[in-house]
């Protein structure tokens, strides 16, 4: 429910208020920058203004509900709120919260007997207001109630809340938070290279590094007869739909031609196929980073998920490269991951059919040492994953 009048969104960010004061001011520039591109990337009228330790949004009655929903899309938001604002008085501010039950009756977005709670927040100098917080919430509680059907009072776990941000020039009233999804400002770390299968796991841990502020170079290997045009219509959908979180970033795509590889790989490698195919992986992604500048390189892994993922065929994989292997999802379970998925909208494209699973052997290695996958591996495999990379391909997203 928005407040009749509402034409600004208070924006509250996640971890970025426990950084020192310069970090705070630098990262909160960034994620000015950034819900402004979300909002031109939208084509939504509005501006953003940094002030206190919030970002506020001023659209205008047509536009809010939108701003506020483009706000809660940008890395290291906590939660936004559409609020009306009026001058920091009491009686202005105990109207607001009348008219804005008000409305709710009128809307039909109240039910007889719904509990209520009225929160109020002052903030500035002490003698800045001649009343209190409890004072907001006892008579904006007690307006409220004279427009509510059969309405009851429940400070402790309220059906609707209505509250109050009172600053020294200016108040904001508002009925809702809506979650953002925490983090840092996307840009406030290096950036990565994402390496994504269009599968369900990759994009979603290129998601988790983006909440952790690290842009990302996606990296799509195409695997030739291994693959086919479905392999690669999803992952291009799914970073795709990264992008649209990113507008102002850079999210083209590395596709790597590997057909070859993978031809090799199938026959001449045995059960630690996939585990050689995964050291060649880290290494077209190394190449790609040295390339970019990237700090590092995102994987979907999740401990024991597949074969080639027990704790030990990690542990050994992990060897062909220098460069850190971020693992956002290395202990969560399916579930959890596959419900990311839909949360950020990735999951439909993951799930369209592919043949990447013909590349697995039927018995594949499970407990995997360096020196077993070390005489796996065809000569010059590593070779080759340079010279992929360097007849890569860039797809604007």
């Amino acid at each position: 429910m928005t407040p009749p009048g509402a034409d600004t969104v208070l924006v509250r960010h996640a971890d970025v208020g426990v950084k020192s004061g310069t970090v705070q001011t630098a990262m909160e520039r960034r994620l000015r920058d950034n819900v402004a591109a979300l909002l031109e990337d939208r084509d939504i009228d509005a501006t953003v203004e940094r002030r206190w330790s919030r970002l506020l949004v001023h659209a205008d009655a047509e536009t809010v509900d939108a701003a506020t929903d483009a706000a809660t899309d940008a890395f290291g938001v906590q939660s936004a709120s559409a609020a009306v604002v009026v001058t920091p008085e009491r009686d202005a501010i105990v109207d607001a919260l009348a008219r804005t039950a008000r409305r709710a009756v009128e809307d039909g977005d109240v039910s007889a007997g719904e509990s209520f709670a009225v929160r109020a927040r002052r903030a500035g100098e002490t003698d800045a207001h001649p009343f209190t917080s409890k004072d907001l919430e006892n008579e904006g509680g007690a307006a409220v109630f004279e427009e509510l059907p059969d309405p009851e009072v429940d400070l402790d776990d309220p059906d609707r809340t209505f509250s109050v941000e009172c600053r020294e020039k200016e108040a904001f009233v508002f009925t809702e938070k809506r979650p953002g999804p925490g983090g840092l400002p996307l840009g406030s770390q290096s950036k990565v290279v994402a390496l994504v299968s269009g599968g369900i796991d990759s994009p979603v841990a290129a998601w988790e590094m983006m909440k952790r502020g690290s842009p990302i170079v996606p990296v799509y290997l195409e695997l030739g007869d291994f693959g086919g045009p479905d392999h690669e219509a999803r992952a291009m959908e799914t970073v795709r739909r990264l992008a649209d979180f990113a507008p102002n970033f850079d999210t083209r795509t590395w596709c790597i031609p590997a057909g070859d590889a993978m031809t090799l790989l199938d026959e001449a490698v045995g059960p630690a196929r996939m585990l050689v195919y995964r050291r060649f992986m880290y290494r077209v992604a190394e190449h790609v980073a040295e390339s970019v500048g990237a700090a590092g390189i995102v994987t979907g892994e999740a401990i024991g998920q597949k074969s080639s993922q027990t704790s030990r065929n990690l542990g050994t994989t992990s060897r062909a490269t220098d460069l850190p292997i971020f693992r956002p999802l290395l202990t969560m379970d399916k579930p959890a991951i596959t419900e990311r998925a839909k949360e950020i909208g990735t999951y439909r494209d993951s799930t369209i059919p592919a043949g990447c699973n013909r590349i697995a052997p039927d018995y594949p290695e499970t407990n995997a040492t360096p020196e077993i996958v070390g005489r796996a591996e065809p000569d010059g495999l590593m070779e080759r994953a340079e010279n992929a990379v360097e007849n890569a391909t860039l797809v604007d997203i």
